[in-house]
Formats: structure tokens, C-alpha cells, sequence
């Protein structure tokens, strides 16, 4: 048996933008087209990159699910300037999706990665002209060394569904329908009663379970399957929050870690963690240390706490 540490993390915007510097005038600075020239540009986010880093090196995950990734190079430069290099994650995949601010879902491993699948080219049934999914269903095997020299894996689907930009009420359907198409996904790939296999939904899921004058939880159905485990409901009701809206001043979970009922029933025991050392000051809930240089509201790590549990892989 092996012991592997698994992290969710919405990382918000983790992007390669830069700008120019003070000096440079935009209108003479194209002579060789645009080129990111370090002498005329300068890159942004670099404070709340840095937090993010921090983050990153605190949850010290051997896998690492990601949403909110501009592409996997803006990830392996993160990976280069913020988490010591290759040499920590050696394993990277990231398929471009559908969002069309290009955030898109990703993974870093410690361990081999070796399979991958995107469905960011299903198309929704309610608008044939529209992507099911808003980023992708990312489909990830991980394989992992237990005891003897045996190799096992374990499955991962990374998620980012559908906003509730626009509205809860407004916007449920689409999730309904991605909560649905991921049942099914599992399903194809493991069989009538998937529990039985290793795999973990995971993921920035934009809804909670709670309804509220808004209406009812568009993922209710994936998040309470028999065939998974939403491990966060191992803490106490006012430790679940994973994110907060200061629109509504609210905490809410949003983020997710299904363990399949065969990985959740191998560590029966074990709680999740959830970090909120980089969310911004403005969620006064948390009252703990915070990484050095979190602002008001930024610089910071993410809007998001990430989410991490250790599984027992055999």
C-alpha cells in the first residue's frame, strides 16, 4: 500500500500577461512584432504568483489537480520560478479547453502519468453549437509504486464547471448536464458500479449543496452518487467553505474531492484539509496565519482554498 496526498486548487487566473514597462512607448516597441522582450515588458501577477507558489509548497502534494491554468507552458513556468523546477513535479499535463479567457483545468505528479483523455470537444445537448464543458473533463491515470514493486493507478477527473455568473438559477442546467455527462464518463470507463475501481472526481465544481432563494444545487446528483465519497463532509458543517463571495457574503463549498467508495473505504478515518493561508484578508472567517504579503484583496494565492486528502492506494 501506498500513501498518496491529492490536492484540488483553483489557482484563479494563473496567467502569462505581461505589460509595458514605464519607460517604453507602445507605439515604438513592435519593431521586431511582438515579442516579449524583457528590456520593454514586464510581467504581472508576479506578487500573487509568488503566493501561489507558497501555497503550492504548503500543500505539498505528490498530485496536484489545477484549475484556472492558461496553458501547460505558463505552468511549467510557474513550475520553474515558484515550486524549484521539473526536479519537484516532473510529470505535467494540460489540455487546451473550451473557456474563452483560456483558463483551463491541468495537472503537476510526482508520480508517472500515463494516460490522458480530454472531452472538451463533447458538445452540449441543450445548444448544439456550445461546448458541454465550460474548461474540459480532464481524465488522468496516475501510477503509483505499493508494496513489492507493484504498480497500481489511480484515476483522476479534473473539473471546472459552469459559473454562477448570471445567476445560480440561471446557470444550474449546465451543470446538471456536466454533473451528468461525468457520471456517465465514469461509468464507460469502469462499469456499472464504478466505486469498486480507484478514481477521484475532483475540482471546482461553482455550486454548493445548500438551495437558497436562488433555487436548488445544479451538482447535487454527482456530488451525493453512491458510487463516490465528498470527503469534506468528514469536518465539521462550518469547515467545509473552500471559497468566499463577498457579493454575497458568503462561504461555500465550491471545491471538491469524490474519492470513488473503494478509495474513501480504504481510509475511512482520514480528514481533508483545506488551506486558506492565502485567501485574502476580505474572508474574515478565517482567522489564521496567512502567507507573508496576502492583501485585502490581493496580492494573494486565490479566492479559492485548496483542497487536499491522503489516499491509501493499493
Amino acid at each position: 500500500m501506498t500513501t498518496l496526498r491529492l490536492a484540488t486548487f483553483n489557482v484563479e487566473n494563473l496567467f502569462a500577461r505581461w505589460r509595458f514597462k514605464d519607460n517604453v512607448d507602445p507605439a515604438n516597441a513592435n519593431s521586431r512584432g511582438w515579442v516579449v522582450d524583457q528590456t520593454r515588458f514586464e510581467e504581472l501577477g508576479v506578487d500573487d504568483k509568488a503566493i501561489t507558489g507558497a501555497a503550492v509548497r504548503d500543500i505539498a502534494a505528490d498530485v496536484l489537480c489545477l484549475q484556472e491554468v492558461e496553458n501547460v507552458d505558463t505552468l511549467k513556468h510557474f513550475r520553474a520560478q515558484a515550486l524549484g523546477g521539473r526536479s519537484q513535479y516532473p510529470y505535467v499535463a494540460g489540455v487546451d479547453g473550451n473557456d474563452p479567457r483560456l483558463i483551463d483545468v491541468a495537472v503537476l505528479s510526482k508520480w508517472p502519468i500515463t494516460h490522458v483523455r480530454s472531452y472538451q470537444h463533447l458538445m452540449d445537448p441543450a445548444s448544439p453549437t456550445a461546448a458541454l464543458f465550460s474548461r474540459d473533463c480532464l481524465e488522468v491515470d496516475i501510477e503509483v509504486e505499493t508494496d513489492q514493486d507493484r504498480k497500481a493507478s489511480v484515476t483522476l477527473f479534473v473539473n471546472h464547471f459552469k459559473s454562477m455568473l448570471g445567476g445560480r438559477a440561471e446557470t444550474r442546467p449546465k451543470r446538471e448536464r456536466q454533473s451528468a455527462k461525468v457520471m456517465e464518463i465514469v461509468t464507460d470507463r469502469f462499469g456499472r458500479e464504478p466505486g469498486a475501481h480507484p478514481f477521484v472526481i475532483l475540482g471546482d465544481l461553482n455550486d454548493y449543496l445548500e438551495p437558497n432563494g436562488n433555487g436548488s444545487s445544479g451538482i447535487d446528483e454527482l456530488v451525493n452518487w453512491d458510487q463516490v465519497d465528498n470527503v469534506v463532509t468528514r469536518l465539521p458543517a462550518e469547515e467545509r467553505w473552500t471559497h468566499y463571495w463577498s457579493g454575497g457574503d458568503e462561504y461555500r463549498q465550491l471545491d471538491y474531492l469524490l474519492l470513488s467508495t473503494s478509495l474513501a473505504q480504504a481510509a475511512p478515518d482520514v480528514l481533508p484539509e483545506i488551506l486558506r493561508k492565502g485567501m485574502p484578508l476580505r474572508a474574515t472567517k478565517y482567522k489564521g496565519p496567512r502567507f507573508p504579503g496576502v492583501g485585502q484583496d490581493r496580492p494573494k494565492a486565490s479566492d479559492h482554498g485548496p483542497v487536499i486528502i491522503r489516499l491509501e492506494v493499493q
